[in-house]
């Protein structure tokens, strides 16, 4: 998934995300930090939330069912993956994938895991510390290798 695919989807369920959550299109653009003709124009198709407001959206409603079922659980994982590609921030411990998450392979406690809605991939170490995240399972593979030799 590329930034502009997210804004995308964002920008096509931000108007089932307002109506989840019972708000009027005032108190939706409200919450989002920009005007009523500005959220009009996106809910008809005329103008797009933008990568900012995509994740605000995110942040703000990360509790949406409709949200989480589009990305596969907590959609800051997404967002993070997207703000940081070719970076590597330090990831806090994650609850190991029991919901979102399937195990593709283990090594010395190392486990490559598959978000089962997005598809994308993340390596955790054996405490459940997220190491790196990506969509090309090859990039969590090659850095797999490189932390069980540095195990050694």
């Amino acid at each position: 998934m590329t930034r502009e695919e997210f804004i995308q989807m964002m920008d096509e369920r931000e108007k089932l995300i307002r109506t989840e959550y019972g708000l009027t299109q005032d108190k939706m653009a409200l919450a989002l930090g920009i005007s009523k003709k500005t959220l009009v124009e996106i809910e008809k198709g005329r103008r797009t939330l933008g990568w900012t407001g995509a994740a605000a959206l995110c942040v703000i409603f990360g509790s949406s069912c409709i949200l989480q079922n589009a990305l596969g659980g907590d959609a800051t994982d997404l967002i993070r993956l997207l703000a940081f590609e070719n970076l590597e921030p330090d990831y806090p411990k994650t609850m190991g994938g029991r919901v979102w998450w399937r195990d593709l392979e283990t090594k010395k406690g190392w486990r490559v895991q598959q978000n089962v809605i997005s598809g994308h991939f993340r390596l955790l170490d054996p405490k459940d510390r997220r190491v790196i995240s990506s969509f090309e399972k090859k990039v969590i593979e090659e850095r797999l290798s490189w932390e069980v030799k540095e195990d050694l």
